[in-house]
């Protein structure tokens, strides 16, 4: 068995007032070549909700019913919590980590799936994290080992889909079986997606929802794209998806976020706002499914994890035909090199 002696929660961040606002865009957009004119543009997609993403919130859900969760079933790790773009910093939480002479951690990052922005980017930034953190305290920082990608653990499908079935609940009975269900994720380039398994992943994590919810008409749609238009993204857009529907005579969608594990920006501005005010617009009903949060078969499964990891006898866990995801990441794999910006969200 593994000698761990804590667990870090590691997220993207978000702003939590209007005085956070710039100063985190700033650090999303750091040492890329972003238009000034385009970052005040989305400060004011925050300027709607006051400035405050609902991403921090969530996050001290999760790890209160975290904790709880380990203490149920004799596992007493001490928590930690680190953003990679607004506090608190993941840098000043392993600096934290060390000081309290943590020898080994388990991180678990609220990405469920393969990608150079949802997994290898966390990696370089726990590494740069804990390179300043020997500086700062000494030769004592953690050594930190991430959990392996979740997008096909039966906690994660289970959470989507009774999460899907609530949301169909509210469309009329006699409706429901025709009603569309649209997965969304956050688009990335195509440069990008063409180096991992991040579209075929979340193909596989709908496919499971859908499956065990018995719906057949579904479909896997992106969001929040970015960057100029004449750099390709994964599509359809989901704007354009809903027109689409429309033209075909939809009259209900649900749209669960299956590539989010919380609520970001991304969600309440993009799907909450946006998107519902060009269903309102074509005269479709839309319902919005949750994220998968602080639901009882998610939290089990990040504890499932992590028992996994502490003990490489106990059940490793999935669904589908993608397999076992591998506890560690190859070399060289999601890899990207950055030419445009990715947006800056959360």
């Amino acid at each position: 068995m593994a000698d761990y002696d804590a667990i870090l929660v590691v997220s993207f961040g978000g702003p939590e007032g209007m005085p956070d606002v710039m100063p985190f865009l700033e650090n999303v957009l750091r040492g890329r070549n972003v238009p000034r004119e385009r970052m005040l543009a989305v400060a004011k997609h925050y300027e709607l909700f006051g400035g405050m993403s609902p991403i921090n919130a969530q996050n001290r859900q999760l790890i209160a019913a975290l904790k709880q969760e380990l203490t149920s079933h004799g596992l007493t790790l001490p928590i930690y919590w680190g953003n990679r773009n607004w506090h608190p910093l993941l840098s000043d939480t392993v600096q934290q980590m060390a000081t309290d002479r943590r020898r080994r951690a388990i991180a678990f990052v609220t990405s469920a799936y393969s990608s150079y922005s949802s997994c290898r980017q966390y990696l370089e930034d726990i590494e740069r994290a804990r390179a300043a953190a020997e500086v700062a305290v000494g030769n004592h920082a953690p050594g930190i080992d991430k959990l392996r990608a979740f997008y096909n653990h039966p906690g994660f499908i289970t959470a989507n889909a009774e999460n899907v079935r609530a949301a169909l609940a509210r469309i009329p009975e006699e409706r429901r079986a025709a009603t569309e269900i649209v997965f969304t994720a956050h688009s990335l380039p195509v440069s990008m997606a063409g180096q991992c398994e991040y579209e075929a992943q979340l193909q596989e994590a709908s496919s499971l929802v859908a499956s065990q919810l018995g719906h057949r008409s579904w479909r896997l749609v992106f969001q929040s794209r970015s960057g100029p238009p004449s750099q390709p993204w994964l599509e359809p857009d989901v704007c354009e998806y809903l027109r689409e529907l429309k033209t075909a005579g939809t009259m209900d969608v649900v749209i669960s976020p299956v590539g989010f594990v919380s609520d970001h920006m991304e969600i309440v501005f993009d799907l909450d706002t946006e998107a519902r005010a060009l269903c309102e617009e074509l005269g479709m009903n839309m319902v919005r499914a949750s994220t998968a949060g602080t639901h009882p078969a998610f939290i089990q499964m990040v504890r499932e994890l992590i028992s996994e990891r502490i003990d490489p006898a106990a059940p490793r866990k999935f669904l589908g035909s993608h397999g076992l995801p591998a506890n560690e990441c190859q070399p060289g794999c999601c890899s990207f090199e950055r030419r445009d910006p990715k947006e800056p969200g959360s």
